[in-house]
């Protein structure tokens, strides 16, 4: 698909999901920019805020499948797998699916699950596979993760692993409505049967891998790949940073802004496109020191300051 085409089809998206979900186009773009990056999408805010609504409309609007896993404390790994059964009849076992096997995978509140099960979605998200008792099992293509979560300092979560934070494109955050958009809410509450809501399909699956091919024609001057590194080199060396930007952040870090070119219809990447994708892409990445946590220093707010400090090459 070329990239003019491939910009109109997630601008229908974007606009089919915006139909529905009561949220800033920022938040949506942010949203497309994970998927179209071949990413994982994380997604952290309090209850009640559309999360699960903006992941169900996204697998609608691009004409995927779609399977939602509730975590909780108690669920095992192979609830989210799958597991061999026993099949009486033919004294054999047989592999029965899990959840997991969709195009769109929700992982809902994701850190109310122990560290064990979260890392249960780790060679899924890495190579688009799960390995069930020595047996490998594909997952359908295209497959990708929209994972939500609430804040850490709510009760009865656990603190995401480093290792899988590291596999997730980008974190966004819904946020509250304006009051615009919580007059609306309340519309839609009052009208329930008239206006609620409703998403249809806009690409088929097919154009979805379309779509996500398209970033591999954007054009990459080698001035913004030293910009590039420079930034994930920069997230390392800060005082306030015990583990900074590992390697495949930085890959990341390429990938999301030729993704964003693709949204504004650009076939090569500008400045402004890597530092409007380097906090989505690197924030979440940043392990802060002890100190830096007891003076709630904000990750945000530090690749703010890198991206302040680091001269924009003029392309």
């Amino acid at each position: 698909m070329e990239i003019p085409d491939a910009s109109a089809a997630l601008e229908s998206v974007r606009e089919e999901v915006g139909s529905a979900v009561v949220a800033d186009d920022e938040f949506l773009e942010t949203v497309l920019l994970g998927i179209v990056a071949r990413g994982h999408v994380l997604m952290e805010d309090v209850p009640g805020t559309g999360k699960t609504l903006t992941a169900r409309s996204v697998a609608t609007a691009l004409g995927l499948s779609f399977s939602r896993v509730q975590f909780t404390p108690d669920l095992l790994p192979s609830d989210v797998t799958g597991t061999n059964v026993y099949n009486e009849r033919d004294r054999t076992f047989e592999f029965a699916d899990g959840p997991i096997f969709a195009n769109v995978v929700l992982a809902d509140e994701i850190n109310r699950a122990p560290p064990k099960t979260q890392s249960a979605l780790l060679e899924a998200m890495e190579e688009g596979q799960v390995t069930v008792d020595g047996e490998t099992h594909q997952l359908p293509k295209p497959f990708f993760v929209m994972a939500t979560q609430n804040p850490v300092e709510m009760e009865g979560t656990f603190e995401l692993p480093e290792a899988q934070v590291d596999r997730f494109a980008v974190k966004t955050a819904i946020g509250y409505p304006d009051e615009d958009g919580e007059v609306e809410l309340l519309k839609r509450r009052r009208g329930r049967d008239a206006l609620s809501p409703t998403v249809e399909s806009v690409l088929a699956p097919g154009d979805v891998e379309a779509v996500r091919q398209a970033p591999e024609a954007v054009r990459v001057e080698d001035d913004l790949l030293d910009y590039m590194a420079a930034i994930a080199r920069a997230t390392r060396e800060d005082r306030r940073v015990e583990v900074g930007v590992s390697p495949r952040g930085t890959q990341r870090l390429f990938e999301t802004a030729r993704a964003r070119a693709v949204i504004e219809g650009r076939e090569f990447v500008t400045p402004d496109d890597v530092k409007w994708v380097a906090q989505p892409t690197l924030a979440h990445r940043l392990v802060l020191t002890p100190d830096a946590r007891v003076d709630d220093v904000q990750t945000a707010r530090i690749v703010r300051e890198i991206l302040d400090e680091i001269p924009v090459p003029t392309v």
